[in-house]
């Protein structure tokens, strides 16, 4: 069953099992998604701030200040966070303050600590109004019982710090999806091994299960399993507590393709082939209620798969695309989506050059996709629908 690249987004996340949530410190949450609408406990500020150092007055009493004549008002006492004024500002008078400091009654304004002369050890000089822009009022960034961030977001470094300030010590999130990840091929063998003509390093190992890291997913490494039926079925039968099964290797068309093989005969196969290109050799299948998924073993297709189809299903997050204006041509392909890796510079992307798929540097080098619907074509000084890497 040949199938299109969203098409293949749909069944993959229909085989996947949706994870159950867990509660965990914050500072266990960097990277993990929200399970439950999160509300604010309290509200931020707490209290009406100065936004300044400076002092907080009546603006009635400042707004004719000016260099030339400024506004002389009487010091009655500081304002500091922690430590609250404790009377009332009246007319003509004002009370020091600090950033974050509560406001205190009578006073609606702020001139900073920069606009200000001493006069004499009671008194201050205004050279120009004070503002009431430099009050931050109670409640003004959020109140409490206000759902302030919402189920399904990903937890970065700010959403953490905004989660603690809406008073939350822990957070809901869901449960990792667990990934067991199989390397496959007779050639294949680990890094730092001699290696004999013929075979190759697994480089698939190491840039999927670090992209799968990059999803918030927890890998289960199986290491590599050889071109044998008997031995992909072994490897496969002893998954043990995995939510889906990620494979590189085994799914092409060629004699020895066993992965593809296994699930046709014993398994169950959802679909063989994706129009695209890189990549057009993935599948999508089960294993005894097992899901799987099935890459490609050339590492350039195996990784082009992955960001395009499997990252937007375990991340619940659409694929991100830009516009730039094409600074070289890119062809498209009569019945494939074509994925050609380019360089973003200035506003405009090119072609990177190189666009085979035994290309591994370009993936390094290159910082785009360039996405050509089937039958496309796009010529320079066009716009083109890019996906950054």
């Amino acid at each position: 069953m040949h199938v299109g690249v969203q098409e293949a987004r749909e069944l993959l996340a229909a085989l996947l099992p949706v994870p159950g949530a867990e509660r965990v410190p914050l500072r266990e949450a960097r990277g993990r998604v929200l399970a439950v609408d999160l509300p604010a406990l309290v509200s931020h500020p707490s209290a009406t701030e100065s936004a300044l150092d400076g002092v907080a007055a009546r603006a009635e009493d400042t707004d004719q200040a000016t260099p030339g004549a400024p506004a002389r008002l009487r010091v009655v006492g500081e304002s500091r966070a922690g430590l609250a004024f404790a009377g009332r500002v009246g007319s003509g008078e004002c009370v020091r303050i600090y950033t974050g400091a509560p406001m205190p009654p009578g006073a609606d304004a702020i001139c900073p600590v920069e606009q200000l002369a001493e006069d004499g050890p009671d008194h201050v000089l205004l050279q120009r109004p004070a503002r009431r822009e430099d009050v931050r009022h109670e409640g003004g960034d959020f109140r409490t019982g206000e759902v302030v961030l919402r189920s399904g977001v990903r937890l970065t470094p700010s959403r953490l710090a905004l989660a603690a300030a809406l008073g939350h010590p822990q957070v809901p999130v869901l449960r990792r999806v667990r990934v067991a990840l199989l390397s496959t091929g007779d050639e294949v063998i680990e890094p730092g091994r001699p290696l004999h003509p013929g075979q190759v390093y697994d480089s698939n190992s190491a840039g999927l299960g670090a992209m799968l890291e990059d999803c918030g997913c927890e890998v289960l490494p199986l290491g590599h399993a050889p071109d044998r039926p008997e031995a992909l079925a072994e490897v496969i039968a002893g998954v043990g507590g995995a939510d889906v099964l990620l494979t590189s290797g085994g799914v092409s068309m060629g004699r020895y393709d066993f992965m593809r093989d296994l699930l046709v005969q014993q398994g169950r196969v959802a679909f063989w082939k994706v129009r695209m290109r890189p990549g057009g050799p993935a599948l999508v299948g089960g294993w005894h209620g097992l899901p799987v998924v099935g890459l490609p073993g050339n590492p350039v297709s195996s990784l082009v798969v992955f960001h395009v189809i499997v990252r937007p299903v375990l991340t619940g997050q659409p694929l991100e695309t830009l516009k730039f204006r094409a600074a070289t041509p890119f062809r498209g392909l009569p019945d494939k989506t074509a994925f050609w890796r380019g360089v973003v510079r200035g506003g405009e992307v090119r072609d990177y050059g190189q666009q085979g798929s035994g290309v591994l540097r370009s993936l390094s080098e290159a910082n785009a996709l360039v996405i050509v619907p089937e039958g496309g074509q796009v010529e320079v000084g066009q716009e083109v629908e890019v996906a950054l890497l």
